[in-house]
C-alpha cells in the first residue's frame, strides 16, 4: 500500500490555504476565557482555519445573544505548527490564564491528542469538543470529544462500499506516520466487511480508493491519477480533507470524484446548528460554509451550553464537574451521547466532489 511523499502538494497547498486568521485581542480580565490551540501547519492548514472561523462565529453569536449567564467569552485562540515544544508552551498558557476554564475544540487531530496526552499531567483544564479523530485512553478523565473519529468514518465508508456492490478498493495513506496508525485495523475491518484492499498505481487506478490523509497529500495523489478516456474513479476520503480547498488547487483529472467523509451534519441540511452556522457565517464572515467550519461552530456551541449548565460560579474545577456528568445533549440538533467515558454513536455524512467540479452534500 503506497505512501505519498508530501513533495511540492504541500507547499502549493499552503499557498492556497494560508488565509489569514483575525487578531487574537488581549485577555478581558472581567470575561469568561476559553482557549482553543490550533495547528497551522501545512497539511493541518485548511482543516484548522475553517474550524477557527467557525469556533469564531460561534463565539460571536454568543456574546452577542449576552454571552454565558450574563458573563462575555473571550475566544483565545494559541497557534503552533504541530511542534512538541510549541504545543506544550501553549498548553502551559492556557493554565497559566486564572481566567481560563476550558480548552475547546483544539484542531488538528495531532494536536488535539498532544494535548490530551499534556491533560495527564495536569487535568484541571477540560478538553471540550477537540478534533480528535485517532482512538483515546482518557485514563484521567479530563477529555470529552464529540466528533466521529476515524474509525465510525472508517466503518461508515466500508458499509457503503458494501451497499454499493463494491467487493475490492485502493488504498492509500497520505504519511507513514498514518499508515503506521491504521493499516492493520484497516485490513482487517475491510476483511470482515468481505472488502478486498490493494496497492493502488497511478496509471492504473480502480473504480474505488480509500484514503487516508490531508488535503494537499489527496492533491498530489489525485493529480497523479491516469484514466482512459470514459473512465471513472472515486476516492473516499478521511474528515481531514476539505473539499473547497481541494477545488481551489485545482487541476483534478477528467473523471474523478473524491468523496470525503465528515462527523457533522451536510452543511446544506436543515437541522437548527445549520442554520444557525450559516446564519452566523453570513454575519460575521464572508465565507462559504465547510464541514470543518460547522465542526468548529458545533464545537463552541456545545462548549457554551456545557458553561451554561454549570452549578454555581463558573471555574475551572465547575466546568470539568460538569463535563465528567456527560449528560446527553443536543447542539440545534446534534446529538452527544456518551456511553460510560466513550462517545456512545456519533454522525458520519458524505460530502462529494463531482468530476465536473460541483461539490455535493
Amino acid at each position: 500500500m503506497p505512501v505519498l511523499s508530501r513533495r511540492a502538494a504541500l507547499r502549493a497547498g499552503a499557498a492556497v490555504c494560508a488565509l489569514p486568521l483575525l487578531p487574537v485581542r488581549a485577555q478581558e480580565p472581567t470575561a469568561l476565557t476559553v482557549a482553543q490551540i490550533i495547528d497551522e501547519s501545512p497539511d493541518q492548514h485548511d482543516v484548522s482555519r475553517d474550524f477557527v472561523v467557525g469556533a469564531r462565529a460561534a463565539w460571536a453569536a454568543v456574546n452577542a445573544d449576552g454571552g454565558v449567564r450574563g458573563q462575555r467569552v473571550q475566544h483565545w485562540v494559541l497557534t503552533t505548527l504541530g511542534g512538541r515544544g510549541e504545543l506544550r508552551q501553549a498548553w502551559q498558557t492556557a493554565l497559566a490564564q486564572p481566567g481560563c476554564v476550558a480548552l475547546s475544540g483544539c484542531v488538528g487531530d495531532g494536536v488535539a491528542a498532544a494535548v490530551a496526552a499534556l491533560q495527564g499531567e495536569a487535568p484541571a483544564l477540560a478538553h471540550v469538543a477537540p478534533w480528535l479523530m485517532r482512538p483515546w485512553q482518557d485514563t484521567q478523565d479530563g477529555v470529552f470529544p464529540i466528533f466521529a473519529g476515524y474509525q465510525a468514518q472508517i466503518g461508515h465508508a466500508l458499509r457503503a462500499l458494501g451497499q454499493m456492490g463494491i467487493k475490492q478498493a485502493g488504498v492509500v495513506f497520505g504519511s507513514p506516520a498514518l499508515r503506521q496508525q491504521w493499516e492493520g485495523s484497516l485490513t482487517q475491518a475491510a476483511k470482515a466487511s468481505g472488502l478486498r484492499l490493494h496497492a493502488t498505481l497511478a496509471d492504473q487506478p480502480p473504480l474505488m480508493v480509500l484514503f487516508a490523509g490531508a488535503t494537499p497529500e489527496l492533491h498530489g495523489f489525485v493529480g497523479q491519477l491516469r484514466l482512459p478516456a470514459g473512465r471513472q474513479c472515486y476516492v473516499l476520503a478521511l474528515a481531514d480533507v476539505n473539499l473547497q480547498v481541494l477545488t481551489q488547487l485545482g487541476h483534478l483529472p477528467r473523471g474523478v470524484s473524491v468523496i470525503a467523509t465528515q462527523p457533522v451534519p451536510m452543511v446544506g441540511s436543515s437541522l437548527p446548528v445549520v442554520r444557525a452556522y450559516r446564519a452566523a457565517l453570513a454575519r460575521w464572515y464572508d465565507e462559504a460554509p465547510t464541514p470543518q467550519g460547522l465542526a468548529g461552530f458545533i464545537a463552541a456551541r456545545h462548549t457554551a451550553d456545557l458553561l451554561a449548565s454549570v452549578q454555581g460560579p463558573i471555574t475551572r474545577a465547575s466546568v470539568l464537574a460538569a463535563c465528567r456528568r456527560r449528560s446527553a445533549s443536543s447542539v440545534g440538533g446534534y446529538a452527544v451521547r456518551y456511553q460510560g467515558r466513550e462517545l456512545a454513536a456519533g454522525l458520519v455524512t458524505q460530502a462529494m466532489l463531482t468530476a465536473d467540479g460541483r461539490i455535493v452534500g
